[in-house]
């Protein structure tokens, strides 16, 4: 894969200022690094793909708006993490919808919670252990797919698909608070 180096300080300059050719440059100087980093976080290829041009588009609108030439790449590693983690805070609650009627506003809001619970723990995962968390437990692929998809062997993949389910739990156990078994 050819590579190409970010864009130089005048042509970030000449895009800050309006400049449409320094605005293109730009753009496409960038477009490999964020997609590359876009694929290194989020759960599937598609997500990435999402985060990536998100990215770029929310460049092309507001690079009038960075501050620093210097910026630029980690405002945009910002821009693209952002993505990907709202991408796994929105998978649960879509996956979690109920078929049919809801018991209780009440219950609705307690689901709702536990959902944004789970998320944020998720999110909170060291990226090898998110993705195959997300693959695995909400997209459904078979162990040995992920691992395949990953360039893992089936051992490893195992291994961090245990980590990630155990810091998950311990995650929500230790925001809920010491659970009691039953009436006392």
């Amino acid at each position: 894969m050819v590579e190409t180096d970010w864009p130089s300080a005048a042509v970030i300059d000449a895009a800050r200022c309006g400049d449409p050719d320094s605005l293109d440059a730009l753009v496409a100087g960038a477009h490999p690094r964020v997609r590359r980093f876009a694929h290194s976080l989020c759960a599937s290829p598609e997500d990435a793909e999402d985060a990536a041009q998100e990215a770029l588009i929310i460049l092309y609108r507001r690079i009038g708006m960075l501050r620093a030439t210097g910026a630029l790449a980690s405002w945009l590693f910002r821009i693209v993490r952002h993505e990907c983690l709202r991408r796994i805070r929105v998978l649960p609650a879509a996956a979690e919808l109920p078929a049919g009627p809801v018991d209780s506003a009440e219950q609705e809001a307690l689901r709702r919670l536990d959902t944004a619970r789970v998320g944020a723990a998720i999110a909170a995962l060291p990226d090898d252990q998110r993705r195959v968390l997300i693959m695995r437990d909400l997209q459904g692929w078979s162990g040995p797919a992920v691992a395949e998809a990953l360039g893992l062997s089936t051992a490893a993949m195992k291994s961090r698909l245990h980590r990630a389910r155990a810091a998950v739990r311990a995650s929500v156990r230790a925001e809920l608070g010491p659970v009691r078994s039953g009436p006392r």
